[in-house]
């Protein structure tokens, strides 16, 4: 089969579109023939080597950590699996990913597809969309009528926490550039951060604040201001520790995203009861995965990109 892997740890250059051996399931994992997988920026951190000590990866080490695609074998004691199963998941960061025809995945990670969207847009659904979740519920506890700055909204991960948020009863401050006006345009208030500060935009403290952006720590400090006695920050940028105010009883939290299967079919639920848009914003094949990983390395990606493997 055709993979992307990379054989040492380095630039977008070191990844290789090369023929790799089928592999076969071991007992409790199913082998998935790939629709498509996606870009994350931990993909970039993990080939660069930027994450060795909490993603112990062996080379060659193909990426991709979301997977959707199709059942096609399955190893000894696989319960609640069929071959033919359309299926997503959120793929182990240590273990070999869906940047491949194929790729073998724990049972226990997987879960239906959503039934109306296609199959290949599905991949930008699970590393993203848990995140979001896993932010505004597991951590932060948001609750109907709550005040929720998301900063940095714009983004893939940003877009479903506007939309979960917005269904959960919150009033959603959204922070985002001129090019995602469309993004956020479901906030209750919308601040371009290329204009305005959002320090002093925000007039009334709200109960969380979601950082999905590159700041500075002072910048990130600033936002903690903004948080009411009692509330939280939750940040997603883990190089960075999340601040908080011991005094006011602002909790910092640092947010690094594990699969949840259960979790995953709650959203997966939501996407096919029309609750929760999935947005792709371009199709990248396999082939190209490494002028991807260059684009990112330079700012050249903008929303979710889905990687398609050969059809053939």
């Amino acid at each position: 089969m055709k993979a992307v892997r990379f054989h040492e740890y380095g630039a977008p250059g070191v990844l290789r579109y090369e023929d790799v051996e089928l592999p076969v399931p071991a007992a409790g994992q199913v082998r998935v023939r790939v629709a498509a997988t996606s870009f994350n920026s931990v993909d970039g951190n993990i080939r660069g080597g930027f994450m060795q000590g909490p993603i112990a990866t062996s080379l060659p080490h193909t990426p991709g950590i979301d997977v959707a695609g199709t059942v096609d074998a399955l190893g000894a004691d696989v319960d609640g699996l069929a071959v033919g199963d359309e299926v997503v998941g959120f793929l182990p960061m240590d273990q070999p990913g869906a940047a491949a025809e194929y790729v073998l995945a724990p049972a226990e990670i997987l879960t239906s597809a959503p039934k109306t969207v296609p199959l290949t847009e599905a991949a930008a659904l699970p590393v993203v969309a848990l995140t979001a979740y896993q932010a505004l519920f597991d951590h932060a506890h948001l609750t109907t009528g709550q005040r929720v700055l998301i900063n940095g909204a714009g983004g893939a991960v940003g877009g479903y926490a506007l939309q979960l948020a917005k269904n959960a009863g919150a009033h959603v401050i959204a922070t985002a550039g001129p090019r995602s006006t469309e993004t956020v345009k479901a906030a209750d208030e919308v601040i371009d951060h290329t204009t305005t500060d959002v320090t002093t935009a925000v007039t009334e403290p709200v109960d969380v604040v979601l950082n999905l952006a590159p700041v500075t720590p002072e910048h990130l400090a600033t936002l903690v201001t903004l948080v009411r006695p009692g509330g939280v920050l939750v940040n997603t940028t883990v190089w960075m520790p999340a601040p908080s105010d011991e005094e006011r009883g602002v909790r910092g939290i640092d947010l690094f995203v594990r699969s949840d299967a259960n979790q995953l079919a709650q959203l997966v639920a939501q996407v096919d009861h029309g609750e929760l848009r999935v947005d792709v914003a371009e199709q990248v094949p396999l082939a190209e995965l490494a002028a991807l990983h260059a684009r990112a390395a330079e700012g050249g990606v903008h929303g979710k990109v889905i990687v398609l493997p050969p059809t053939a």
